[in-house]
């Protein structure tokens, strides 16, 4: 039974003199975990946001602390329920990153070790291996994804052979396996339920996409042993009941999804042909192709969707592994901004980049190179360069990468995209967006809510609990988008993507090139 909070209301617009229903939306993200309850009409009754620590003990190393993710995450949705007033939460939704990997005792809920997070690159020499070995096209085929550390099944191999007694307890049976969203679960529930939803197994390489099940050479090859894994439920159904003692409120957990699924989601994208870009740590871009199970010949991948019930569909995805990062470093890592929000006064001082472009391959570069040895490379320096210069080549790297995986996926579906929908905590910055509409050519559109991954997490949990009747209901509750258009001249355009490719040309020459 969902219980009322009766207390301030900081986010209501108006005033409010009956319950909303409303959905407890879990955006648990690469650097911070945010919760919104999110009401039946669209507004935002409950807000709560924190960031948590981010440990990188090697180079190309990037490590969580699970149990820090859990403590962090049940706070800011106590807060959130608390902040909602009226609105009579009936369920949560959960969307996450992706690819991160933890491993946990059964009986106790205790991590056995660092959670391994999706920019981590440990595991290129093993990928690198099985390339050699033959596998990729298997791997390819069987998953949809190509043999890079970015995915989760070779962080579990790393972990169960570098923690000596680890294989053994996997073994028997002792350890559980998931991505955050199965973690979540697993403390929500007391370690009842253990389950993940076909958008987030599609990320780990051990999912076959034909039968919708976990794959038994995959797991073969990657010597995972299947009493681990977290049992596949449907995005927007059954992952038990969150109990009170953690959150104030104890309601079913009704809806999960991977953060760009669910965003994919959340912006309508429920049908081939309809194309999302979320700019958050990284970037990423997913066009749906329905029923189809489309293979990339050009380096993106494809993994699962939702469709406008909540099931499984698919989509070609192209991931960008550092977008919002950039900014987040140059204000955490250099001083070189305040805050974020500074960046786009910055950027409009300028009349041109200067020759001046940033490939911030912190992590390698994804779609459509996948170099996992590429670095931060910053081109085109001069003495008249400043700080905005490197603010603005930050910005203009979002919509270069973005431009370059939506070429790509335009010529391996055969679609011609007429927009680009977009969400993210940099899709607030109207200079970058209008930027972005003028390289790819086609009107960006911006919902009046950027957090779509929460939005989505909350209407897959919304229509499984009955919160919205329709999908289209739950679209339209959201209000009317922001247009972008394309101002800029295709020359210029065209100019601006050559010294970009350029750039990237720079940047993986110095990645090979060190290799040899």
């Amino acid at each position: 039974m969902a219980l009322r909070v009766r207390t301030s209301q900081p986010d209501l617009i108006g005033d409010m003199t009956m319950s909303i229903p409303s959905i407890l939306a879990i955006d648990q993200g690469t650097t911070g975990s945010t919760c919104l309850v999110v009401g039946e009409d669209g507004r935002i009754y409950g807000r709560s946001y924190s960031e948590f620590t981010q440990s990188f003990p090697k180079p190309g190393w990037v490590e969580h602390d699970a149990t820090e993710i859990w403590k962090v995450t049940s706070r800011v949705a106590r807060e959130a329920v608390a902040s909602a007033g009226e609105a009579e939460v009936q369920a949560i939704g959960i969307t996450n990153q992706r690819e991160t990997i933890v491993l946990w005792d059964r009986e106790s809920l205790e991590p056995v070790a660092p959670a391994i997070v999706w920019q981590d690159r440990r595991t290129a020499g093993f990928c690198k291996e099985l390339r050699n070995a033959g596998h990729e096209d298997e791997v390819r085929t069987r998953t949809g994804l190509i043999l890079d550390p970015y995915f989760s099944g070779t962080k579990v191999t790393w972990l169960l052979e570098h923690y000596s007694d680890l294989q053994a307890r996997a073994d028997a049976g002792q350890l559980a396996m998931g991505t955050i969203d199965t973690w979540l679960i697993a403390n929500l529930t007391n370690g009842e339920i253990h389950a993940t939803d076909p958008t987030n197994a599609s990320r780990t390489m051990l999912y076959n996409l034909s039968d919708g099940e976990w794959d038994e050479w995959a797991l073969k090859l990657f010597g995972v042993p299947a009493s681990v894994l977290p049992e596949i439920r449907p995005s927007s159904g059954d992952f038990g009941i969150a109990l009170g003692e953690h959150l104030g409120i104890e309601v079913p957990i009704a809806g999960v999804a991977g953060d760009q699924q669910a965003a994919l989601f959340g912006q309508g994208c429920w049908s081939a042909g309809l194309a999302k870009n979320t700019y958050g740590t990284g970037a990423f871009l997913l066009l749906h192709t329905g029923s189809e199970r489309v293979l990339s010949k050009h380096g993106l991948l494809t993994t699962v969707a939702c469709d406008i019930q909540g099931g499984r569909a698919f989509a070609l995805e192209g991931s960008v592994f550092i977008a919002g990062a950039a900014i987040q470093w140059l204000r955490d890592g250099l001083s070189v901004l305040e805050s974020a929000e500074e960046s786009e006064g910055l950027a409009r001082t300028l009349q041109d980049n200067e020759g001046v472009y940033f490939v911030p391959a912190f992590s390698g570069l994804g779609a459509p190179h996948w170099e996992p040895e590429a670095r931060g490379t910053l081109v085109g320096v001069t003495r008249g360069t400043s700080r905005a210069h490197l603010v603005r080549s930050a910005l203009e790297s979002m919509a270069y990468a973005t431009a370059e995986v939506l070429s790509t996926m335009e010529v391996d579906s055969g679609i011609e995209m007429t927009e680009l929908r977009v969400d993210g905590g940099a899709a607030i910055n109207d200079w970058l967006m209008t930027f972005q509409a003028g390289l790819v050519r086609v009107p960006v559109q911006r919902p009046p809510l950027v957090e779509m991954t929460a939005l989505g997490a909350a209407g897959l949990a919304g229509l499984s609990q009955g919160v919205w009747a329709t999908a289209e209901d739950f679209r339209l509750s959201q209000g009317k988008p922001d247009q972008f258009d394309s101002i800029m001249p295709e020359a210029e355009a065209f100019r601006l993507k050559q010294g970009w490719a350029r750039a990237v040309r720079a940047a993986t020459h110095w990645a090979r090139d060190s290799s040899e």
